[in-house]
């Protein structure tokens, strides 16, 4: 498997980086995992605007998914060669199509059924192209999927946006990546069903004995990253990165 970072700011597009998205490639498949704020930009510097064979959005919060809406305008209104496109899965949480007809407004969302096969996700086993995904939900204020994915005995492990939760450190068990929000700075005041710190992130990845722990979604410029990453490592002792915008992992 090859992880693209295409996106990986928390909350808010940051100066250097789009919101959370991540590319996934195996066997000459795309799955596009979110794809928020500014990520279609990225997508395009990838020259694969028209090349994903299936989205998942872990929830549907807008620095996960509002360039949903704007993929809409590109395959629809500007196909290469003006020819129409096939639909491609859109994997989400309940309510998905009425989301995205929500951000695009009339003229975008009346076409989403035209560009996208929406499929509502459940906790469990799910196969999309060549990967087998396992669905688990994890803590935040809306119904939000962490999700451990493997091809071909590897495994990656993506948190979505969480608070502490003990389903997280399941789906991490082991994973080759646990690719991991870690929001909140170590504020013994911070919301337990929001975000992780970098403290609780490092936490999961041991509990889980996670190979590799990658952190994301940190909130620029709110959070101090490097100081994110020195706390992680306090608690996590195998190697810990932070994520950034256009890297890219062999999983």
């Amino acid at each position: 498997m090859r992880l693209t970072v295409l996106g990986c700011a928390g909350s808010m597009p940051g100066p250097d980086s789009p919101c959370s998205s991540y590319l996934l490639e195996a066997e000459d498949f795309r799955l596009l995992i979110d794809f928020g704020i500014g990520a279609l930009g990225a997508l395009q510097r990838e020259q694969l605007l028209y090349d994903i064979d299936a989205i998942v959005l872990s929830h549907l919060h807008l620095d996960h998914c509002a360039d949903v809406a704007s993929y809409i305008v590109a395959r629809h209104y500007y196909p290469p060669h003006g020819e129409p496109l096939p639909k491609i899965p859109l994997h989400a949480p309940a309510g998905a199509a009425a989301r995205i007809a929500e951000i695009g407004g009339a003229g975008v969302g009346n076409h989403a059924a035209e560009v996208f096969e929406f499929r509502t996700m459940l906790r469990g086993e799910l196969e999309i192209g060549p990967f087998t995904l396992n669905l688990a939900h994890v803590n935040h204020p809306i119904e939000t999927f962490g999700m451990r994915i493997e091809h071909a005995g590897r495994v990656l492990t993506y948190s979505g946006d969480t608070g502490e939760s003990d389903a997280l450190i399941d789906l991490a068990r082991n994973a080759d990546l646990f690719l991991c929000e870690a929001s909140f700075d170590e504020n013994p005041n911070n919301p337990p069903d929001v975000h992780l710190s970098g403290s609780q992130a490092g936490q999961h990845a041991m509990k889980a004995a996670a190979r590799k722990l990658l952190l994301t979604h940190l909130v620029s410029p709110h959070v101090d990253e490097n100081e994110t990453l020195e706390i992680a490592r306090r608690h996590y002792t195998g190697q810990v990165e932070l994520a950034r915008a256009g890297w890219v992992y062999d999983i």
